[in-house]
């Protein structure tokens, strides 16, 4: 027969496994990346920086038009990510910083992020704020030859950062998570106060 001071301690730690917190999907970059911080052009030919993106969550995807495969791939899954969120989408944007200014005008990002969502926003620059954005958050990118048309490749890294409505640094996302995932930690970080 059990002892009734064992039975309350079971009790007790089964009513505590209900307050852990649900892991988030992406990985907790929280004191390891710099929180959210540029300026730039965006698709409109406006002057942007950071601070016009406070008090909404925002992921950054750098990336380029031109891109055939995992660029439109994962702003793909990034809409569908921020469609999942109902009345509570107009409270995320997705920057797209491309790392091929010379073939990615605003004119050419603006058509780009409107083919996906009013939820993206294309961002550009020179070539030296575009380098010193890439390095602030480690991401890596080069460019093919160009063949006989002049057409070439970026390889790019393709993480994605996501910042909290005040800028700061969350998660890393990843496109193979899936749009409902990421979903549910955009949602997370949108109804978590401060």
């Amino acid at each position: 027969m059990p002892r009734p001071h064992l039975i309350a301690l079971l009790v007790l730690l089964l009513a505590g496994c209900g307050n852990e917190p649900v892991p988030l999907h992406g990985r907790n970059i929280q004191h390891v990346m710099p929180d959210l911080a540029f300026a730039l052009t965006d698709h409109d030919g406006q002057q942007v920086t950071a601070a016009d993106y406070r008090g909404k969550v925002v992921l950054l995807y750098f990336g380029y038009a031109h891109c055939n495969d995992i660029c439109p791939t994962t702003l793909t899954t990034l809409t569908r990510a921020v469609r999942n969120l109902d009345n509570q989408t107009d409270q995320v944007r997705i920057l797209f910083v491309s790392v091929d200014p010379q073939r990615d005008t605003p004119e050419v990002l603006h058509h780009h992020a409107m083919h996906f969502s009013p939820q993206v926003v294309g961002l550009t620059g020179s070539e030296k704020h575009l380098a010193e954005l890439a390095k602030r958050y480690r991401v890596s990118y080069s460019y093919s030859e160009p063949d006989a048309k002049g057409d070439y490749e970026v390889y790019h890294s393709s993480a994605i950062f996501v910042f909290d409505r005040d800028g700061k640094v969350r998660l890393l996302q990843e496109e193979k998570l899936g749009a409902e995932a990421i979903a549910d930690d955009l949602r997370r970080l949108l109804n978590t106060p401060g």
